[in-house]
């Protein structure tokens, strides 16, 4: 996983598998890191949540990201423009990295968080589902969005939920 930097004192946590390193090392844009980190996850190379996104920040970084205060972003999650997951051994609140975009939350995810909410997604499955490879986009719902194909995205984000 890569955490950007330490906020309030807390050390990086530990990379722990390929696709962390995939993370890290290719630098060929978030399309490709992301489709590899996907790939994985279907081959069986990828055993977490954590690891298929890859990078995360740390609600602290988030709000430092957004220019915010850490209580706006708490409620940026609360109304789904943001969704966070507990991640590494102590369990830190974190975001998706790719859930930023020019230093504001990804103004598609709002809408498509709450079409996969109301199909009965969880958050920790919305985020799988938005950072799995689907051949029909191509490419993962996240790499989409961020691409601005939103209205391709609820549509598959609608059909996931029958």
């Amino acid at each position: 996983m890569n955490l950007h930097h330490e906020p309030h004192g807390v050390k990086p946590l530990p990379r722990r598998n390929l696709s962390v390193v995939v993370s890290e090392f290719v630098r060929a844009g978030e399309v490709v890191k992301s489709s590899i980190a996907a790939a994985m996850w279907h081959a069986g190379g990828v055993s977490t949540l954590e690891e298929l996104v890859g990078d995360w920040l740390l609600l602290p970084d988030v709000a430092e990201e957004l220019g915010l205060d850490i209580r706006k972003v708490h409620g940026l999650i609360r109304d789904g423009a943001l969704v966070e997951h507990r991640v590494g051994e102590r369990a830190l609140r974190a975001v998706p990295a790719a859930f930023i975009h020019e230093g504001a939350p990804l103004d598609s995810l709002k809408g498509t968080v709450t079409v996969l909410r109301d199909a009965g997604f969880a958050d920790a499955e919305l985020i799988e589902w938005l950072f799995t490879s689907d051949d029909s986009l191509p490419g993962t719902p996240v790499e989409a969005l961020r691409q601005g194909r939103k209205t391709e995205v609820r549509r598959r984000a609608q059909v996931a939920g029958f």
